[in-house]
């Protein structure tokens, strides 16, 4: 039978049809599924400790909503800030491949999204597998608004150990009787150290060892025999933190958005900044046992010396005990206890989960890490010596600029940032021995480091002894990066690099810089953009321990900048 002209054309039509449907579903793998989330930014009323105080939150609770993606998921978050300040948002960890528009942190990729307005920003997952976080990046907002992000892997693959029977989430956090905003704004002010906070909280919860916290301590409920995922997140502000539970052993088996090779152990030591994977089996007598999070801080500044806990509760018939077990923590300066847990740490390096440690460095920089101070006549500053406290990197403490600096870069703006940091410090000293007053005294300055696309980048992190010494959590932000190496005093150029894994490195975004000791970090430059580079320790970062790597476009079209969205939050001088 002959087909008519019409019956053709519908036809085509259908088979066109199909065609688009069977490739836009094989994209739709291929690129992964699209989410999309409201973040209503609001002032809400949360009493904790005997106090009822109003905090700025997301969707009216603390911490905040999780969001949850398998690897290489796109997600939508619209921001609505309905509070009385600007505020911005960082996803820690998310690489966000070839767009650092929107990576969030204050006056370096974008300015506050302003109070009444809302910020659509796009999440792009690449690699990441496992635990991360979101929190607000502008002034000491993040203490009220962060939250988790849950990568799992792939539909049709599995985890890299045996699926757990059930995960919890376990966000460590900080809560402060006074306005976080208020405390930072007359610590800066006045030059000394900002109040510590009146207690750390699981979940939101500050636990029974706290005035009015007994019947509101967070309580996991287990079976007995079943293991459990913990995704724990060190949301506090400027402590890090031991953690364990009483009587259970724990397993290690990821960070930061990277899996590691299984680590047994009693205890661990996680820094503000990063994430951590745990299985645990409910394994004792069915019972309570004290989780607990104490803080490390190997420091003579001044530190929130409390613990927080929760309670893992066995389900079932039983008469628990008066008081439930408790985990014996290392004490808070027991800088052994800190070192010993994180030179554990190693990549899995599987054939699924494979390592691409960079051998030949093209790039090298010599970092110094310093707190610092900055001279006030007459001594009128409540520092030390009557001083104001600074912080600062190869002896540059970091000015925010008031037009971010992605903005300035990419439109050429002059005179918001220049691209002379340093490769090394400006003089070398002993970095750990009696310093005196060498390098008290840092420049200001807002400089950025230029790096060449596709470069191997090593960045050896010395700490010094100048100022309060102390471990320091730094944070790359668009990249993970291999841990070559750490050690105690000062880093030896022919001995310490003999040191360094190149095997199995754990593959990281966060990682604690020891006490007057080193660190050395590897990453190859090959996510071009504006991104930032700061201590963790949220009162270090105020003081300008902070610098900007701006990884310059490469060749092809494929590892070049993607060009701004339509709106960006407004900067009030752009």
């Amino acid at each position: 039978m002959r087909m008519g002209s019409g019956n053709k054309m519908a036809l085509i039509a259908a088979f066109l049809g199909f065609v688009f449907l069977e490739y836009g579903s094989l994209l739709c793998m291929a690129l992964g599924n699209v989410h999309h989330y409201d973040f209503v930014l609001k002032e809400t009323n949360f009493t904790r400790l005997c106090t009822t105080k109003s905090m700025l939150v997301v969707n009216e609770s603390w911490p905040g909503p999780v969001i949850r993606v398998h690897r290489g998921d796109t997600v939508f978050v619209t921001v609505h800030n309905k509070g009385t300040y600007g505020v911005t948002v960082h996803w820690h960890g998310v690489k966000q491949p070839r767009n650092p528009w929107p990576d969030g942190p204050e006056n370096i990729t974008q300015c506050p999204i302003p109070a009444g307005t809302s910020f659509t920003q796009e999440l792009s997952f690449s690699d990441e597998e496992g635990t991360l976080w979101w929190h607000a990046h502008s002034d000491w907002s993040r203490a009220t608004i962060h939250g988790a992000i849950i990568i799992y892997p792939k539909i049709g693959t599995t985890y890299p150990y045996p699926w757990p029977y059930k995960e919890e989430l376990l966000v460590l956090g900080e809560w402060y009787n006074g306005d976080v905003m208020a405390i930072i704004d007359e610590a800066l002010e006045t030059g000394g150290d900002p109040n510590v906070s009146d207690a750390f909280a699981i979940n939101g919860q500050p636990g029974d060892l706290y005035d009015c916290s007994n019947a509101s301590t967070y309580r996991l409920l287990v079976n007995y025999g079943k293991t459990y995922l913990l995704r724990i997140v060190n949301a506090v502000m400027n402590e890090e933190i031991f953690f364990g539970i009483a009587k259970h052993n724990l397993t290690v088996v990821g960070m930061d958005g990277a899996y590691l090779k299984p680590i047994n152990t009693d205890y661990i030591m996680i820094t503000p900044g990063q994430t951590m994977d745990v299985l645990v089996t409910a394994n004792q007598s069915p019972s309570h046992y004290y989780i607990m999070g104490s803080p490390f801080a190997d420091t003579t500044a001044p530190f929130d010396n409390t613990s927080t806990t929760a309670i893992f509760q066995y389900s079932g018939n039983y008469t628990p005990p008066s008081t439930p077990y408790s985990p014996s923590l290392p004490a808070y300066d027991d800088k052994d206890a800190a070192g010993n847990f994180t030179v554990r740490l190693k990549s899995l390096a599987s054939k699924q989960h494979p390592v691409s440690v960079p051998l030949r460095i093209t790039e090298r920089i010599f970092m110094t890490v310093s707190v610092n101070q900055i001279y006030c006549a007459n001594e009128s500053c409540a520092g030390p010596d009557g001083n104001r406290l600074s912080a600062s990197l190869n002896n540059i403490s970091f000015v925010t600029p008031t037009i971010d600096i992605l903005l300035a870069y990419y439109r050429k703006i002059r005179g918001v940032y220049n691209g002379t940091f340093p490769s090394i410090p400006p003089y070398f000293f002993n970095f750990t021995g009696d310093v005196g007053n060498n390098t008290i005294y840092p420049s200001l300055g807002t400089k950025a480091k230029m790096i060449k696309y596709g470069s191997a980048v090593e960045i050896i992190f010395q700490g010094t002894n100048v100022g309060a010494a102390e471990n320091h959590p730094m944070h790359l932000h668009g990249y993970s990066f291999y841990v070559m190496g750490m050690g105690n005093g000062n880093f030896d150029h022919k001995t310490s690099p003999k040191t360094y894994n190149l095997v199995d490195p754990p593959l990281v975004n966060t990682i604690g810089l020891p006490k007057n000791g080193w660190t050395t970090i590897r990453f190859v430059a090959d996510n071009p953009g504006v991104w930032f580079m700061h201590c963790h320790l949220e009162r270090h970062a105020s003081w300008g321990m902070d610098t900007v790597l701006i990884i310059m476009d490469g060749p092809a079209k494929t590892n070049k900048m993607r060009e701004p969205p339509a709106y960006m939050p407004p900067c009030a001088k752009a």
